[in-house]
């Protein structure tokens, strides 16, 4: 408790703090952190700190202005850009243990720095540890949907490649939706040949689940997250990309399939 008053008394530059108010914000942004959540964090930092706080929240920018409670000449205003829109909880879960932190008392406002900044260079997920995963998830998938293990087997490898596929793309900078569409394209020719060849018992299955790690779920959840809460520029923006991914993984399955002759699908 006396670390909290001390951290109180502390005195904290305006532009210093907005550029950590937008650090916090725009990592949970990137991480998957829908926009309530967000507004949430930044809220309870800037209580804390004997701040008032105003931010805006578009697709791909923050901006904020901060005016220390005790000094209301002292003001700032700051922008951020919101570099690309992925999935990582883990940093989602730190960030908001660390908010807490701070917001109790258990640690000084230069300290909640220093572990922003360490939870910023957090080392992302093995990529072979989540290709394997996600083909491990596909194929389980098969077999809960009636597939045998041979269509769980061969929608476990279409995803493996269909996923390595999109990451290289994105690495090289494609355009995302291209991107998608040629991971579902390849995807579904490979567990195209369970029904083109009548491999397994039930083919179909094979071919519907080993395109679901392209899924938008989180951008689709976080849609209406913000919807419900009145964030609406964001959460259209949000819906707008989640469609335009939906509308490239079925372009891609319809090019595949037209291409193999699945044409009862």
């Amino acid at each position: 408790m006396l670390s909290g008053m001390a951290e109180c008394k502390e005195k904290i530059d305006p532009r210093e703090f907005a550029g950590l108010i937008l650090g916090v914000g725009t990592m949970l942004m990137e991480s998957g952190a829908h926009c309530d959540r967000v507004d949430r964090n930044v809220q309870r930092i800037a209580e804390k700190a004997g701040f008032d706080m105003e931010i805006f929240f578009s697709f791909t920018a923050l901006s904020v202005t901060v005016t220390d409670r005790s000094d209301p000449r002292s003001t700032a205003t700051a922008i951020k850009r919101v570099v690309h829109h992925g999935t990582h909880f883990g940093i989602v879960t730190q960030v908001s243990l660390l908010t807490w932190k701070y917001y109790e008392g258990a640690m000084s406002f230069r300290e909640l720095e220093r572990q922003v900044e360490m939870v910023r260079s957090t080392p992302r997920h093995n990529v072979w540890l989540i290709r394997v995963g996600v083909a491990v998830a596909c194929g389980c998938l098969c077999l809960l949907a009636g597939g045998n293990i041979v269509d769980g087997g061969i929608a476990a490898v279409a995803a493996f490649l269909g996923l390595i596929l999109r990451q290289t793309m994105v690495t090289h900078r494609f355009n995302l939706m291209v991107a998608i569409l040629c991971a579902a394209f390849v995807t579904t020719v490979i567990s195209g040949l369970d029904a083109l060849f009548g491999l397994g018992s039930n083919p179909d299955t094979a071919v519907a689940t080993a395109v679901l790690f392209l899924i938008p779920g989180v951008p689709l959840i976080n849609c209406i997250i913000d919807l419900v809460k009145g964030y609406y520029p964001t959460a259209v923006a949000r819906g707008v990309l989640g469609s335009f991914i939906l509308l490239s993984i079925a372009v891609g399955m319809f090019i595949s399939m037209t291409l193999i002759g699945i044409n009862n699908f």
